[in-house]
């Protein structure tokens, strides 16, 4: 939610409790008294004294020790409070190697960070009567389907953003690797297979994107040039683009890096346009805080509160508890919507690209602050050690948990290897294969498109997708070949069987959502 104030203190006021003139025995009976807020927006804890101005002193050593024990090699942070900027800086490099210094105007991918911009974006078309959250995706996408037509019937925008249609986790992303250009993408969701409707979240890049381009339409514009005309340029975020090419050509831009035996290395770049509401956009720290007192209820506004407060209210469990006394997590459209130890409501997002970048943001709005900390690493779980260390220090005075071994632990799991034969030891006595001509040729899959399987002088390869990425298969048992898929979503050592049978092959690392059988 929003702050109690600016262009939401018409909602705060309404909710005021006015205290009656209990026992009084006066002629005239006490005035009423005017309660700040509401019941169900005090917290549990009462702040620290000068809480943001002590956790923002705090930030230099912290940013440096995350620095110093992670290596990576740039980092730029942002504080906002009192509707103004009061920390903004860079650390490290913009590329391992070169002296060029990340600065708080240095631009970062801001990866799935985009989201929330996203939905900025949508919550201006919603004041400007363009479309509503609970707008059918199918009003302005109409060939836009999934695989129930009663869903695809009933589906809206805030579904879509509240990742809450069904479709399975991350559907679509590995299309994406293989080359596949959004109009084809969310032409294939109609393919996946659905869970139950409104009461299962399951995160979703392309879902969002359906969403966000159905706004689009409606609002006669592609998308980079709508979150353009209707969120960066009237909050001056000069430096901030929904379009890869955008940062691209930024003389002050952060390079991707991914971490090999140890040592950060600018390997890889990762185009999201495909995806670019629920990942392609870029920004500096400076162009974030300029979003984030926006947010706060200070600045330019850029939605009315009504159509910008659902995006940050709870729309659907995210994190159900696993046990009685345990907090859920919520997220809104775009936004996880949560509430902290001391009874606060926060709201916040993180981003991560494998292929060489994670950020964070996080706003406190009952203590009038927010934090965003960009990097150019591949995610461990820095920025969000950094965001909520400093919400400790806000909201307690203090750093009350160890969120550098707790994020150190939640982001190990994404980097483990993908696919059936990761970490397996081949055979040591494998059945033979066929000829290899006997697998040769061209294996089709509605989903995936064409499978090519060819001869070459080293064995058989594996050929996909518009991009024709090539995988050398190497033999493991029997009709069972194995291959290290590569991409945004296949972490290294990743390693998936290819089984042939019965005229057809099944690739594992393509079949997540049992639709990884090509037939011949």
């Amino acid at each position: 939610m929003v702050p109690a104030r600016g262009a939401v203190v018409a909602v705060v006021l309404s909710m005021a409790v006015l205290a009656g003139c209990s026992g009084s025995t006066d002629e005239h009976p006490a005035a009423p008294t005017t309660v700040e807020v509401a019941p169900n927006q005090v917290a549990g804890v009462a702040l620290p004294e000068d809480a943001v101005d002590k956790a923002v002193g705090r930030l230099d050593e912290l940013i440096g020790s995350l620095m110093d024990s992670s290596h990576i090699p740039g980092m730029a942070v942002a504080v906002v409070h009192g509707g103004k900027t009061v920390y903004a800086k860079g650390f490290g490099v913009r590329e391992a190697g070169a002296p060029d210094k990340v600065d708080a105007d240095t631009v970062f991918q801001l990866a799935s960070v985009s989201k929330s911009l996203a939905a900025t974006v949508v919550a201006d078309q919603v004041g400007a009567g363009t479309v509503d959250w609970s707008t059918p995706v199918t009003t302005h996408l109409p060939a836009f389907a999934l695989a129930d037509p009663a869903v695809t019937a009933q589906l809206t925008v805030g579904d879509l953003f509240a990742h809450r249609s069904g479709l399975p986790d991350h559907a679509g992303d590995r299309l994406e690797d293989l080359g596949y250009d959004r109009a084809a993408i969310l032409e294939k969701l109609r393919l996946e297979p659905l869970d139950p409707f409104r009461i299962t979240y399951q995160y979703t890049n392309f879902g969002l994107t359906a969403g966000a381009e159905s706004v689009a339409v409606a609002a006669g514009k592609e998308w980079a040039r709508l979150s353009q005309d209707s969120v960066y340029g009237p909050l001056g975020m000069t430096s901030t683009s929904s379009r890869f090419d955008d940062f691209r050509a930024r003389p002050n831009h952060a390079v991707g890096h991914v971490n090999v035996d140890g040592t950060w290395s600018a390997r890889y770049e990762r185009d999201p346009d495909p995806q670019s509401p629920a990942g392609g956009a870029s920004s500096s720290v400076n162009d974030m805080a300029r979003w984030l007192t926006m947010l706060l209820g200070e600045g330019t506004p850029v939605a009315p509160p009504e159509a910008l407060l659902p995006a940050l209210s709870p729309q659907v469990v995210s994190t159900p508890p696993q046990n009685l006394d345990a907090r859920a997590g919520n997220y809104g459209y775009g936004f996880n919507v949560s509430v902290s130890p001391a009874g606060r409501t926060t709201v916040s997002h993180s981003g991560a690209f494998a292929l060489g970048a994670a950020t964070n943001f996080l706003v406190i709005p009952s203590a009038d602050v927010a934090i965003v900390a960009l990097t150019n690493a591949a995610p461990l779980g820095i920025p969000e050690t950094l965001t909520a260390e400093f919400a400790d220090l806000v909201q307690f005075g203090e750093i009350r948990e160890d969120w550098r071994g707790l994020y150190r632990a939640a982001f190990a799991d994404m980097d483990a290897p993908e696919g059936d034969l990761a970490g397996q030891q081949a055979p040591s006595n494998p059945a033979p294969a066929q000829p290899l001509t006997a697998y040769a040729g061209t294996y089709d899959s509605a989903y995936w498109g064409p499978a090519t399987i060819a001869t070459t002088d080293t064995g058989l390869q594996l050929t996909l997708g518009p991009a024709q990425r090539a995988y050398p298969l190497r033999h493991w048992d029997g009709d069972t070949f194995a291959f290290e898929p590569s991409g945004e979503n296949a972490p290294p050592g990743s390693v998936s069987s290819v089984r042939f049978a019965d005229g057809a092959v099944t690739i594992d690392y393509f079949d997540e959502s049992g639709l990884g059988t090509f037939t011949r």
